[in-house]
């Protein structure tokens, strides 16, 4: 992991959001990393140099890792933005037709009378220029972060050409063919084949490749897919766990330490807190305050920093609900209550396999238990929560945007 104690690797940090994007595609953790062993064993068959192969590395893993970044205007628009996203892979097999019609029933499904007529009348017209700005500032905040984080520059064009498309049709430059990075094609290859291998099998997945060769998808991918489908496919359970996964990362192996995966971490936060309009600033703001707090109380320095790290860390299971259950005005159902109670427990399956932020992820899987044990996921009590777990708790409740009033009681 590193010569440096407490370091972490790039690669783990990178792994860590690739379960983001998992969440806010409404698919199974280790979807990303599937669909990234699916696209090196592609760029293998396809002859892709060693920095297309590192890219290709670190694309399957932060492609859709932004995809949440207009989810408050995606609910606005589909409703339940996470279950839109999980259904709209069905699209590859339908029809214009059909697919014309499933986006307007979505469209369709949610508010008054009113909103939903307004809504399909505007669609039509708005509706594909909507959806690309949605794409190029996944691709813009997906590259930034890269760039951020030293991934190098054959990473940072391939992230920026994820939603380009072999005909000239796709986001934000219409590149065309070859003009799109080798990383880039592989990689919105893998993604949607994965899903459809996963549900369909894969002879659906060989189908559904060679229907959008030449449009979607770069026909040579296709044809080394269609003539590799069951080796490509082959024992992904184990070819895609998390230490697999890792064992792939192409040298020099990065890690961060001190001060630099702070850093990092901080701008982790800012990609869950642009999941709603009020919660921008919320993570550091939490990190901040706990930490203060921490220090004015006595914690060691040490224990001050895996305060503020919790801090940092204690919303990205957030990615996994809905905004249409995060931005809802008024009260809650039971159901979506306990959705809502969902993400203490997320944040803590994200960072299990991250060693060096073990004890900052515990902090933060506790940020909403309660000394009476009236909180959650686990309804601990006062003698099992630790000084810095009450810190968070507290500090979470008291920076707050205006309508978490609410979902601070979730």
């Amino acid at each position: 992991m590193g010569g440096v104690p407490g370091s972490v690797r790039i690669a783990e940090l990178v792994a860590t959001l690739s379960y983001a994007a998992d969440l806010g595609l409404g698919q199974p953790l280790e979807h990303c990393l599937r669909q990234t062993v699916i696209a090196l064993r592609l760029a293998d068959l396809t002859g892709a140099d060693p920095a297309d192969r590192a890219a290709t590395y670190y694309l399957g893993l932060l492609m859709n890792a932004y995809c949440h970044a207009d989810a408050a205007e995606q609910s606005q628009w589909f409703g339940d933005d996470i279950s839109f996203k999980a259904d709209s892979y069905e699209m590859l097999g339908m029809s214009t037709v059909q697919t014309a019609a499933f986006l307007l029933r979505r469209v369709a499904s949610h508010g008054t009378a009113w909103q939903r007529v307004r809504r399909v009348a505007v669609f039509p017209l708005a509706g594909q220029r909507t959806v690309e700005s949605w794409l190029t500032t996944h691709a813009l905040l997906g590259s930034r972060f890269a760039e951020s984080v030293g991934l190098g520059a054959a990473t940072v064009t391939s992230l920026q050409q994820a939603y380009e498309q072999w005909d000239g049709k796709g986001t934000p430059r219409h590149l065309r063919g070859t003009s799109i990075a080798l990383p880039s094609r592989l990689v919105q290859f893998a993604g949607p084949i994965e899903v459809v291998s996963r549900r369909h099998g894969v002879d659906r997945a060989v189908e559904t490749a060679q229907r959008h060769a030449g449009t979607l998808y770069d026909p040579d991918v296709v044809t080394a897919f269609a003539d590799h489908a069951d080796a490509v496919l082959d024992d992904l359970q184990t070819a895609a766990g998390w230490d697999a996964v890792l064992a792939l990362e192409p040298g020099p192996i990065r890690s961060v330490a001190g001060d630099a995966l702070d850093e990092v971490l901080a701008a982790m936060a800012d990609l869950v807190d642009i999941k709603s309009p009020c919660s921008a600033g919320h993570s550091r703001g939490v990190a901040n305050l706990a930490a203060k707090a921490g220090q004015l109380s006595g914690l060691p320095p040490a224990e001050q920093r895996e305060l503020f790290r919790a801090g940092l860390l204690h919303d990205l299971g957030r990615l996994g609900i809905a905004n249409s259950i995060w931005d809802r005005r008024g009260p809650l159902g039971d159901l979506e209550r306990e959705r809502t109670r969902l993400h203490p427990y997320l944040t803590d399956r994200m960072l299990r396999r991250v060693g060096a932020l073990s004890r900052s992820r515990d902090i933060a899987a506790n940020h909403h238990e309660r000394l009476d044990g009236s909180g959650y996921p686990r309804g601990l009590t006062a003698a099992a929560l630790t000084p810095a777990d009450r810190l968070l708790a507290a500090a979470t409740r008291t920076t707050r945007c205006s309508n978490r009033g609410r979902t601070a009681r979730r």
